[in-house]
């Protein structure tokens, strides 16, 4: 298992991360998952087995419920451990339980604290972007808690590339600490990241932790166009996510990773997974599974290496439009392009040379 720093922080995380959703399935989770205590706990130490460090949570996770049982299979392994949670969406009717405010970040991180029965956070993000407070009160909320001993570095997630620079331009102009990681969605059929999350990331020195790289669910090899989402499953059970702007490339690409799989003797979630792990300014991947036998396959797709052939067929099946600003970017600036965008506007390019030869 390769390790990375997240972001500009000195905090070093693992290439692959246990995800916790499936850990509790209460409160409105049942679809996502639930299983015994013994078996978190048997994940959590094949995990570290395996060179896995980063563990994911949140208080929105079964409304913690999924928090006590990470907690519980902590045990005496805490100083291995990188652990993670988040706050930000509405868990009661309270007008201030809800939000990146200061009284919500200060109620949160102590109840979570008490779930997961440590004394500090690794990592503690945003859970969503809030446009009702002021940047300046969730920065200063989190530099508090990094004050107090409570957490040790912060992050956001599902922002967008404005709410990003937003947040981390006020803390580096007010000598506060930015966030180390931006916690966002990425798969091979949802690739909208890389028009500027995934390279602001790596230019704002916020590390990319990518959540649900199987498309909660969607990207199993279960769910093709003749086979509909089995019963049991987030998607068979009428979860609301993903939004999927294109039901019939969804079905090719799922065709093409069967494919792909089959050549190597794999499984489609472990082709997904080794193509997400080695796109570029992806730094760490968060990962759930329901039982032991999916924890084991997919930390097993670490050692599958795809072809360049393999993976181009992917990139190319669902390569992002060339939207603006960007196919101008790409047709006017990639000499001055930096590393981190090059990547994504020379795909662009391809794109529209090949709608040129169509008109």
């Amino acid at each position: 298992m390769d390790y990375t720093l997240l972001g500009d922080s000195g905090l070093n995380v693992s290439k692959y991360a246990l995800g916790t959703i499936p850990f509790s399935g209460t409160n409105g989770f049942e679809a996502a998952g639930g299983m015994s205590q013994e078996t978190a706990d048997e994940m959590v130490d094949y995990a570290l087995d395996q060179g896995i460090n980063h563990f994911d949570t949140a208080n929105l996770y079964a409304t913690g419920d999924a928090e006590k049982v990470l907690g519980r299979a902590v045990r005496d392994k805490r100083q291995e451990m990188t652990i993670a949670s988040k706050t930000g969406f509405r868990l009661s009717d309270n007008p201030n339980d809800v939000g990146a405010t200061r009284i919500n970040i200060e109620a949160s991180i102590d109840r979570t604290l008490q779930r997961l029965g440590t004394d500090y956070l690794d990592l503690y993000y945003v859970h969503t972007w809030d446009g009702q407070v002021p940047v300046a009160e969730t920065v200063q909320a989190m530099n508090d808690l990094i004050r107090k001993g409570k957490i040790r570095h912060w992050g956001v997630s599902n922002y967008s590339g404005w709410q990003l620079g937003k947040t981390h331009t006020y803390a580096a102009e007010n000598g506060l600490v930015p966030p180390a990681a931006h916690q966002l969605y990425y798969t091979p059929e949802a690739r909208e990241a890389e028009y500027e999350l995934l390279p602001a990331g790596h230019e704002l020195g916020i590390g990319n932790t990518i959540w649900s790289p199987l498309g909660e669910g969607l990207l199993t090899g279960k769910i093709s166009r003749d086979q509909k989402a089995p019963p049991g499953t987030r998607q068979g059970e009428g979860w609301a996510e993903p939004y999927i702007k294109d039901k019939a490339l969804l079905f090719d690409l799922v065709d093409l990773l069967k494919d792909i799989a089959a050549s190597h003797g794999a499984t489609v979630p472990q082709v997904v997974l080794a193509w997400v792990r080695e796109r570029p300014n992806v730094d760490s991947v968060i990962i759930g599974a329901r039982n032991m036998e999916q924890w084991r396959e997919n930390v097993a797709s670490y050692n599958l290496k795809l072809t360049g052939e393999e993976a181009r067929q992917i990139h190319d099946l669902t390569a992002p439009d060339a939207i603006y600003p960007f196919w101008h970017r790409a047709m006017n600036s990639m000499e001055r392009a930096s590393d981190s965008e090059k990547v994504y506007l020379e795909s662009y390019n391809e794109i529209m040379e090949k709608k040129d030869q169509e008109i």
